[in-house]
């Protein structure tokens, strides 16, 4: 192959990677949206997509090592490549992650809800999506600096998730009738802590792929 077809070989992989990103992010957004407004249709639709999400990192995931196996590729171009088999995995995690928030949606359809713990969850979603969109971008740009700044956001988010786990058992123990409800609200928090601490690992795979470094952000 010659150099010029490989490198649009890496581009359509860099592609492919974005596209899967975005997707992944919309589903998060999705699922947060369906989850505080009980929209199961809205939920379901997150379910059923997530098959989309899981074929395009078996996609990447193939055709990364067919490019390693049969281009030998060395330096920042394996690297790049490593990156992509590396992060697309990082992704499919937060789309699992987003149909464990979808389903959740489902089982607490008639319980006993906490508005004020919604209202919580729902800024604490926008402010993970926020992150997995600024880490695509910082991966698009290539840009490490800027990797290392959005890796930092999450901070704010381990914060919302505490307020919010307190908040959740104090609402539990005034009301036994939110009991049921507010396990779902923590283990919903737990999903979003969780892509956010994903989004965090892409930020890291964007500073190997610039320094060839392996970081802990």
């Amino acid at each position: 192959m010659l150099r010029t077809q490989f490198e649009e070989e890496l581009n359509k992989l860099h592609n492919q990677f974005y596209s899967m990103g975005t997707q992944v992010s919309a589903q998060v957004n999705k699922a947060v949206r369906a989850f505080v407004s009980h929209d199961r249709d809205l939920a379901e639709e997150v379910i059923e997509d997530d098959q989309e999400v899981n074929d395009q990192e078996t996609k990447l995931e193939k055709k990364s090592l067919e490019m390693i196996a049969l281009q030998q590729p060395v330096s920042h171009d394996l690297r790049t490549i490593i990156t992509v088999l590396k992060a697309s995995s990082d992704l499919e995690r937060m789309g699992d992650h987003a149909v464990s928030i979808a389903k959740a949606t489902i089982n607490l359809k008639g319980e006993e809800r906490i508005h004020i713990v919604e209202a919580d969850i729902s800024l604490m979603g926008e402010r993970v999506k926020a992150i997995v969109d600024a880490s695509l971008n910082a991966y698009i740009q290539g840009d490490d600096t800027r990797a290392r700044e959005i890796a930092s956001w999450d901070d704010t988010v381990n914060q919302m998730y505490s307020e919010i786990q307190n908040k959740t058992l104090t609402a539990m123990e005034d009301n036994k009738e939110t009991i049921t409800t507010g396990k779902d609200y923590l283990m919903t928090i737990i999903y979003l802590e969780r892509i956010g601490d994903y989004a965090k690992n892409l930020c890291e795979w964007i500073v190997y792929l610039k320094t060839g470094k392996i970081v802990e952000l």
